[in-house]
């Protein structure tokens, strides 16, 4: 079970999780510590690691939707975040998954920030109001690269496997 840290509205942009004037910190020890910079009060709970990993955020329609730029899931990743929408930009979605961050595709999700959430068994439970949701998992592949820890984690995984 965790906690929801954060609500967002729709339209998340890139930007708004990882502002542009960054653009050149692209690695990925260096790029938590701008996640949403221009909002002070998550931006600091998130760099005084004032929330547990594992910890939610939740969105409305289209987070991640603007630049493709792979920094806005890499911040993220750094804080091992749990990111939960109704649903997000395609090209965020897909930098996120080969990057290992955990996304929930929940089109239904009422949630707040204080919430306590429980994902099981396909759906996502909101302990707090005792309301449940269907989730869309994500295809088996994406699933794999997820829970491989990403795209070169899952590929020096099925390396290995193949050299045995």
């Amino acid at each position: 079970m965790s906690k929801v840290i954060w609500k967002f509205g729709d339209d998340i942009s890139t930007d708004i999780i990882y502002p542009g004037r960054y653009m050149a910190t692209v690695l990925p020890t260096e790029t938590p510590a701008y996640a949403f910079d221009d909002n002070k009060e998550l931006n600091k709970m998130l760099v005084n690691k004032e929330v547990p990993a594992q910890s939610i955020i939740v969105a409305d329609k289209n987070f991640g939707c603007g630049s493709s730029r792979e920094q806005a899931a890499s911040a993220l990743r750094g804080h091992e975040l749990i990111i939960v929408a109704k649903n997000f930009s395609r090209i965020f979605l897909q930098n996120c998954i080969n990057l290992g961050l955990q996304t929930v595709v929940c089109p239904e999700i009422e949630a707040d920030k204080g919430d306590e959430l429980e994902i099981k068994s396909g759906k996502l439970i909101n302990k707090t109001t005792g309301k449940e949701f269907a989730i869309i998992p994500h295809a088996p592949a994406q699933q794999e690269i997820i829970d491989a820890g990403g795209l070169i984690a899952y590929t020096r995984k099925r390396l290995f496997e193949m050299n045995k």
